[in-house]
């Protein structure tokens, strides 16, 4: 299927010189002189690599269709990710170059979302928010709250977040995986 720029939208997966790619941004330029264009850029899906591109206004792509599948997360070997398909309890192993740095956002038993384009696995997208267990931060002393200052804080998956003076180790939080931010204590 084919899609012209006039149809793009953030997050849309094209093909583009044999490769796809992911619109991250883009912005519909009408210069006083000449033709219009779109000015975009792009997330290449294999490599992760992002580059600004610049097309003619109404020069067409091909579009991608891309579905999500939701499987569980159920361990993993070093080298190799376990989910298995909750809805036919069929397991795949993924290697961890392809998670990448999404993996420290994930819990044993939690669910994703898997990402296919083209009958291809193109990436995971953990939940939005999830709960972890602080394994380890500093104390907090009384009186370190007045200011509103946050401490390093190494979680379940070994992920590093910032976090208030008063969270301790053993308290379970809600992080947003967006940006990698505390949002509450559980």
């Amino acid at each position: 299927m084919s899609v012209t720029t006039n149809n793009f939208k953030t997050g849309m997966t094209i093909i583009y010189d044999d490769k796809m790619w992911t619109i991250v941004d883009f912005q519909h330029v009408k210069p006083g002189k000449g033709g219009a264009f779109v000015r975009t850029k792009l997330k290449e899906i294999k490599s992760g690599r992002v580059v600004d591109i610049t097309f003619r206004a109404g020069e067409k792509m091909e579009d991608v269709h891309v579905e999500n599948k939701r499987m569980q997360y159920l361990y993993n070997d070093g080298d190799t990710y376990h989910l298995m398909d909750t809805s036919s309890y069929e397991q795949i192993e993924i290697p961890a170059d392809f998670i990448g740095d999404k993996a420290q956002w994930l819990k044993e038993n939690d669910e994703v979302e898997v990402l296919i384009a083209g009958g291809e696995m193109i990436g995971i997208e953990p939940a939005m928010f999830v709960e972890l267990e602080v394994t380890e931060t500093d104390p907090g002393f009384k009186g370190d709250t007045v200011q509103g200052g946050t401490k390093p804080a190494t979680l379940q998956s070994g992920a590093i977040i910032q976090v208030p003076m008063f969270v301790e180790t053993g308290d379970t939080l809600r992080v947003d995986t967006r940006d990698g931010r505390y949002v509450t204590r559980v």
